[in-house]
């Protein structure tokens, strides 16, 4: 079959078993491999679903700008799409990403401003107001805002979950994702439960994010925000795509924990993936363990993206020295 265009390739992507880690439980372990999608990352879905949208709606005309603030992932699959479609993008982004993140981007024809990480979303140098500016100053441009525009969870109510549905034959009993924009756990969780109500969806959450406290009681924190280094998931906001009605249970893992699972992954498994896959793979199991899963369980977790993006950082010993994650 030959394809009319790279983005056409998004999506199918394989489910894999885990056979090491968590190797000790009953529970049947699997992960769906998100960094085999054409930008290496699950985000190329709603890269695409966000301008198909766009562009139906008359909301990104010929010769457009692409404006959105991005971890990287986003951004790698909006300059996809771009490239393909003939429009310019620019990216904002923190000082908290990789420098791998960063010259991808840029590779892509990109232009990308890097914005400093520990502000209030809601300050003028934040990359979400960076953007939001940007949008209103460049004529003929558009914002996706990832964060609360819902074509994103739409992507994966479409897409993620019935691939998922298909893959584990209705099976599944346990679905497990981090929480970033919400796009992914919210939409694929939906379809789920729409197929099987008895389905858990369990979100993971970093160790200085407001999540795991806002689903347990409501209450936005800003005393929950802390600086941590685990690229992907956690927010200092709760975007509009996080549906918490959705969501049965949120596990809380920190850096170490995340970052140390990540290269046992690559190592054990032939997983080469970033840091908020190892954290989904340590939440996961961490509640596996808790909820004592037996035989009779199917577990998905979502690996969002590639390794690629984070060599000089999680698989550089001497930044994971650096940084008292490695002995």
């Amino acid at each position: 079959m030959i394809y009319n265009s790279i983005i056409e390739t998004i999506g199918n992507t394989p489910l894999v078993r885990l056979n090491k880690i968590g190797g000790e439980l009953d529970a049947q372990i699997t992960a769906k491999v998100e960094y085999l999608n054409p930008g290496q990352s699950i985000k190329d879905r709603i890269a695409l679903k966000m301008i198909d949208d766009a562009e139906e709606k008359g909301l990104l005309k010929p010769g457009g700008t692409i404006i959105e603030g991005t971890s990287g992932n986003t951004g790698m699959g909006l300059a996809l799409v771009a490239a393909v479609r003939g429009y310019k993008c620019i990216f904002t982004t923190t000082d908290k990403q990789s420098k791998e993140k960063v010259d991808l981007l840029r590779a892509l024809g990109a232009e990308v401003r890097v914005c400093p990480t520990n502000v209030e979303p809601e300050d003028p140098r934040s990359y979400y107001s960076v953007a939001k500016r940007l949008d209103e100053e460049i004529p003929n441009s558009y914002y996706p805002n990832q964060y609360d525009n819902l074509s994103n969870t739409r992507a994966h109510y479409e897409t993620t979950g019935p691939e998922i549905w298909e893959q584990t034959e209705g099976k599944i009993t346990h679905y497990v994702a981090g929480m970033g924009t919400g796009g992914t756990i919210s939409g694929t969780g939906k379809y789920l439960k729409e197929q099987n109500p008895d389905i858990k969806v369990i979100g993971v959450d970093s160790v200085g994010s407001v999540f795991k406290k806002y689903f347990e009681t409501g209450e936005f924190d800003k005393n929950e925000i802390k600086p941590y280094l685990t690229e992907g998931i956690g927010e200092d906001l709760i975007p509009e795509n996080v549906d918490f009605d959705i969501i049965d249970d949120v596990v809380q893992v920190n850096d170490k924990n995340a970052l140390v699972t990540t290269r046992e992954l690559a190592r054990q498994e032939g997983l080469f993936i970033g840091g908020s896959c190892g954290a989904a793979v340590y939440g996961a199991i961490e509640y596996a363990k808790r909820e004592q899963l037996g035989s009779d369980a199917l577990m998905v977790i979502i690996l969002p993206d590639s390794g690629t993006r984070y060599v000089s950082k999680i698989y550089s010993d001497e930044w994971m020295k650096e940084h008292n994650f490695l002995d």
